[in-house]
């Protein structure tokens, strides 16, 4: 069996980083590199054939305002035409005479080819031939050969310039050395940059691998920074407290429902088998068998609905829209209507136009209708829904001289909220006790007095869950005179757009 290498690529964002840093770093530097070099290079030889072309000059000048013979550029200590041409720049100097005889031998000494010796023949004094590159030894130079007339013979000058591109060359190398010390310089700069700017995402990722290995979402979060990582750290971390949330909600919801559904359906088993004895028992024991087995259907079959309602709100993706509060309590009170045939007056008061998801609200206004008709069996008066903005202050006597006063369990607030929509439903019930206001909104709570009612005890902690969902709370206290005053606050910016 052949066994083949497996070839793990590994890449990660601080590769990623110092790489690209590094390549741009390289391809700025080459690029200026390049740039500078080939514009130094190009002054210099410039520069170079620039005094090459003048020395030219100078000898077609001397030759053509003077009469000079080969003996008149011969080395001399009191100076001279030859002396001219050597302190002009470097140059080398050969002089030849007629029919291109060597006079003066240069230093080094310059080849003589036959059109140097057809200049040397010239009658035309200036005339001029050149050799742009001359290789001599190790050297190469431009020379060129300027006639001094009548056939006396000629001059030869020459500038090394191999000098300059040994110099040019080493300037190339050093050149390329920077670019890479650049290069090196910048990679190691950027993994140091990428390793500090990454941290925090490697312990934020780290964070993430242990919530989604161990499953538990207590894991403390890493958050520091006021950057974008900083805010993707605490976007995270609220992100996990809400999960955390939802799981401990939904594991007390399934507790709380399998402990109330034993009831019933202890109720329904006990009533099943005494089926199988149904002709034993004389008619009135039948039909009172058979309507407790449909009276514990309807009950089972409401705390099912409301289970299902309540686990719909913590989880709810109807969307959120604006809307008028008022417009949903008058339809929630014209189904109430037909539904149990009590008088329902809806008292709007202010802007009531909240950030809301309409289904969620419809079924918290229904649940405290259908409460306050359930409870107020003695039909003594009509039902009461007040729906007030906000600075439209309190209405309808709720909010007046009650001395009792809870808001889901705290009994310090009246359940009013600046820049919120309040909804309060009003009877003339027999209230509620003091010693229930703080545990009226608990999952499958039921007061004493309320136990020998159908109901299944979700209905206000379904209110408590649409209000928090929208930025609001629930309240409830004893109306003057008799009766409850119990509702929601919404609010009327983006908190339940956030929720």
């Amino acid at each position: 069996m052949r066994l083949r290498p497996r070839l793990r690529r590994v890449s990660s964002l601080r590769a990623t980083f110092t790489l690209s840093f590094a390549a741009v770093a390289a391809a700025v530097t080459v690029v200026v590199g390049v740039l500078s070099y080939s514009a130094a290079a190009r002054l210099v030889r410039v520069d170079q054939q620039t005094v090459f072309a003048g020395v030219v000059r100078d000898v077609q000048q001397q030759v053509r305002e003077r009469e000079l013979g080969p003996d008149d550029y011969a080395p001399s200590d009191r100076g001279g035409p030859r002396e001219e041409l050597m302190d002009s720049g470097r140059t080398d100097v050969q002089v030849l005479g007629p029919r291109g005889k060597l006079v003066d031998k240069g230093s080094p000494a310059l080849p003589v080819r036959a059109s140097d010796r057809g200049t040397a023949d010239e009658a035309l004094a200036g005339r001029t031939v050149q050799h742009d590159t001359v290789a001599l030894g190790d050297g190469r130079y431009r020379v060129a050969t300027v006639a001094l007339g009548h056939g006396r013979g000629a001059i030869q000058v020459a500038q090394e310039f191999s000098d300059t591109e040994d110099l040019l060359r080493e300037l190339q190398q050093r050149t390329v050395l920077l670019e890479a010390a650049v290069v090196v310089s910048a990679g190691l700069f950027g993994w140091w940059l990428a390793r500090r700017m990454t941290r925090r995402l490697v312990r934020l990722a780290g964070a993430a691998e242990d919530v989604a290995r161990t499953g538990r979402l207590s894991i403390q979060v890493p958050v520091t920074g006021r950057d974008e990582v900083g805010r993707l750290g605490r976007s995270f971390d609220r992100m996990l407290v809400r999960l955390a949330q939802s799981e401990e909600d939904q594991r007390r919801l399934v507790q709380d429902a399998g402990h109330e559904l034993r009831t019933p359906l202890t109720s329904l088993r006990t009533n099943i088998s005494l089926l199988r004895r149904i002709d034993e028992f004389p008619a009135s024991v039948r039909e009172e068998l058979v309507a407790d087995l449909a009276q514990e259907a309807r009950e089972l079959t409401d705390l099912v609905n409301e289970l299902v309602d309540l686990a719909a709100g913590q989880s709810s993706t109807e969307p959120v829209e604006r809307v008028e509060l008022a417009d949903i309590v008058e339809d929630v009170a014209a189904v109430a209507r037909r539904r149990t045939g009590r008088e329902v007056v809806v008292l709007a008061h202010g802007d009531t136009t909240v950030a809301g998801r309409v289904g969620a609200l419809q079924r918290a206004v229904s649940n405290l209708v259908e409460n306050a008709a359930k409870f107020d069996r003695g039909w003594t008066g009509a039902i009461e829904v007040v729906v007030t903005g906000p600075g439209a202050g309190a209405s309808g006597g709720a909010l007046g001289t009650e001395a009792e006063r809870t808001v889901g369990g705290d009994s310090e607030s009246d359940g009013h909220s600046d820049g919120a929509v309040r909804v309060e439903v009003l009877d003339r019930g027999p209230g509620i006790a003091d010693a229930d206001l703080i545990r009226v909104f608990d999952r499958f709570y039921r007061a004493p007095a309320a136990r020998s009612l159908p109901g299944s005890g979700l209905g206000l902690s379904i209110v408590r869950e649409v209000a928090t969902a929208h930025g609001g709370e629930p309240f409830a206290f004893r109306r003057e005179g008799g009766g409850t005053v119990i509702g929601f606050t919404v609010g009327t910016g983006a908190a339940a757009q956030n929720r």
